[in-house]
């Protein structure tokens, strides 16, 4: 059996950019895609915390240690400067690969520095 895992996630990132008029995708920091284990091309959802859309894109590398995140495209219509997102990637894994599996959690700082990593999320209590 396999399953679909969380594998990298940057937690309520902001908005740098919303440009309406360019290829569909995701410019996101190239710092930032080394630190989370992402792809440039890879399939990435977006869940605005501003708005509540939910959309799908993929990622292209963005200017090291820029802090970019710029939404492009149609989804620009999703997500505008300033507005706080989560994006995440995930993948498919065997049970085997399960053992040993961590994700690459990353939370971040309005300005788009990195506050801190996890590989786990706490419980969630009552």
């Amino acid at each position: 059996m396999q399953s679909t895992m969380l594998k990298a996630k940057l937690h309520k990132a902001t908005v740098t950019h919303a440009v309406l008029n360019y290829e569909g995708s995701c410019a996101i920091d190239g710092k930032l895609l080394d630190l989370a284990g992402l792809r440039e091309y890879e399939q990435i959802d977006i869940y605005n915390v501003t708005n509540g859309e939910r959309f799908t894109t993929y990622i292209i590398r963005g200017e090291d240690n820029s802090g970019i995140i710029s939404v492009n495209g149609a989804a620009a219509h999703k997500a505008g400067v300033g507005d706080t997102i989560i994006i995440c990637a995930y993948g498919i894994y065997s049970e085997a690969e399960l053992i040993n599996f961590k994700p690459r959690l990353i939370y971040m700082n309005p300005d788009n520095t990195v506050s801190h990593s996890s590989n786990a999320i706490p419980v969630q209590v009552a």
